[in-house]
């Protein structure tokens, strides 16, 4: 039994598996809410929504485009927690996700935004029950980037490394949980090559 305990305790500091910090109350009760937004019944691909509730619109599609919706998501999230980010009418849906790539670049720190650096600080922030807000730009200002809330996860230093942080979203593929490079798969610079922004907002306790 000792050499066991013995293996067991070695094993848990091997470098490259520790964790990017506990999944504290406030995180808990953040991962509650985002689960909560249904987004995997809501804001689906293919259809005109209400940015607010993610419901489908009694409006058909007839351009043939894809109308994702993952800045109204964000949007209507930010909206819930009575955190602002660039959102309709101040902007509309079209390249929505661009402009609030922008937006919190320029104007995110007058509203309580701040820039996080790495995609490991951006899990631990998340882990502590803040806001935090994944953001890509396309080089192309005719088609939309993309954007994704980082949600509390226990997942490895390893896998954040090889993965990212992990999501909720919504776009093409809607995902309650995912990894950030998954979920930003249709924009290959943004993991690839590192394009990816972070930004971390505190969430008021009740």
């Amino acid at each position: 039994m000792r050499s066991l305990l013995l293996t067991l305790s070695i094993a848990v500091v091997v470098p490259g598996f520790a964790s990017a910090g506990e999944i504290s109350p406030a995180a808990r009760k953040l991962e509650a809410f985002l689960d909560g937004m249904h987004v995997d019944k809501l804001w689906l691909a293919g259809r005109y929504v209400n940015w607010k509730t993610g419901a489908a619109l009694d409006k058909a599609v007839t351009d043939g485009k894809p109308h994702t919706h993952c800045s109204a998501f964000v949007a209507a999230a930010c909206e819930r927690l009575d955190i602002y980010i660039l959102r309709p009418p101040d902007h509309s849906e079209s390249l929505l996700a661009n402009a609030q790539f922008d937006w919190l670049s320029d104007k995110g720190a007058k509203h309580g935004w701040s820039p996080v650096k790495t995609a490991k600080e951006a899990q631990e922030l998340a882990n502590k029950g803040m806001l935090v807000i994944a953001t890509f730009k396309s080089h192309d200002p005719k088609k939309s980037g993309h954007i994704a809330i980082v949600r509390p996860s226990a997942k490895s230093d390893e896998a954040i490394t090889s993965d990212g942080p992990q999501i909720i979203q919504a776009g093409l593929h809607n995902r309650v949980s995912a990894s950030l490079k998954t979920g930003f798969s249709s924009h290959p610079e943004a993991w690839g090559k590192g394009e990816v922004r972070y930004y971390a907002h505190a969430v008021k306790s009740d």
